[in-house]
């Protein structure tokens, strides 16, 4: 900023007052961070697009390990994630303007040496060879809006600093489990687990407002109970899984393992659902028991 005030004063002839204003109105023209309305185009460059129904698709991929008492952690298997989703403007009378994002998501199962998609996994602890159930949760959405469940006004949660913008999101899952019975405050069973997502940018693509979405990395780890299909009968311990990837230029820009997956068994997730999406959420665990209960079907392999 010095430096170009000095470049004013040698060249004031030319317009001191023309360059100032050039520079007020640059910085007038930035998102701000602490203005509920522009958080929600904020979030909306974050998770998607400012246009509506722009589709988006995040990617990442990484590694699975046991975590269990007295014994060291195993390298289990390999993971690889996907999700495409979309946003649409929507208002409330009392929560103001907001958006809706719609998503559907997969994630694969490899082997951790071949890095090929598992149909099978050997139990190390129980000696049996278990069928992998891949992740096919549809759909996974939520809304925003510029007044929150709190009735405070949205705030951007992130971070900036020293040209880059970060953002931490930690989620605390506790709630009954979907495979459990009707006593689990009694006996136990409720679903236990952590999702811990950590996202990065540069922060001028993300206060430009001529942009639509943002350019992001993306860190996504979680510490929860074993799978169901690993069927471990109650075992003790956990398991974590921690990866990174971004967000795409594309769907082409997809792994061509996750490409094939998708055009194989999960077609639809070649597009994210319709826009005002009104279906609950589903989760991995639920659509375990969809599988097992025959109300979804499992793609054959």
């Amino acid at each position: 900023m010095k430096s170009l005030f000095r470049f004013s004063a040698l060249f004031a002839a030319l317009g001191v007052s023309a360059a100032c204003a050039t520079v007020s109105q640059a910085q007038v023209a930035q998102l701000d961070p602490s203005d509920a309305s522009d958080t929600i185009t904020l979030m909306r460059k974050v998770q998607c697009s400012t246009v509506d129904d722009a589709p988006a698709v995040y990617w990442w991929h990484g590694k699975a390990y046991s975590r269990k008492q007295g014994e060291k952690d195993v390298h289990l298997f390999d993971v690889e994630g996907m999700n495409i989703r979309a946003c649409s403007t929507i208002s409330d009378e009392s929560a103001g303007e907001g958006f809706h994002l719609v998503s559907r998501e997969i994630l694969l199962y490899k082997d951790k040496t071949t890095g090929e998609v598992l149909k099978t996994w050997d139990n190390p602890w129980t000696g049996q060879t278990v069928n992998v159930m891949h992740v096919a949760n549809d759909p996974v959405n939520f809304k925003m809006f510029e007044t929150g469940r709190d009735g405070k006004p949205a705030t951007w949660s992130g971070e900036i600093g020293g040209g880059s913008w970060w953002m931490r999101n930690t989620f605390p899952l506790w709630y009954p489990n979907p495979l459990g019975g009707d006593y689990q405050p009694e006996i136990g069973g409720t679903y236990h687990a952590t999702e811990m997502f950590n996202f990065f940018g540069r922060t001028e693509d993300l206060l430009d407002p001529a942009t639509t979405t943002a350019k992001i990395t993306v860190g996504w780890s979680r510490v929860s109970d074993w799978l169901p299909w690993m069927e471990m009968n109650g075992r003790e311990g956990v398991m974590y899984m921690h990866t990174a990837g971004r967000k795409l230029g594309s769907y082409d820009e997809l792994s061509d393992t996750m490409k094939s997956e998708i055009a194989a068994h999960y077609p639809e997730y070649a597009s994210p659902p319709p826009s005002g999406d009104p279906r609950s959420n589903m989760t991995s665990w639920g659509y375990y028991k969809g599988v097992r209960e025959g109300e979804i079907d499992l793609p054959a392999r």
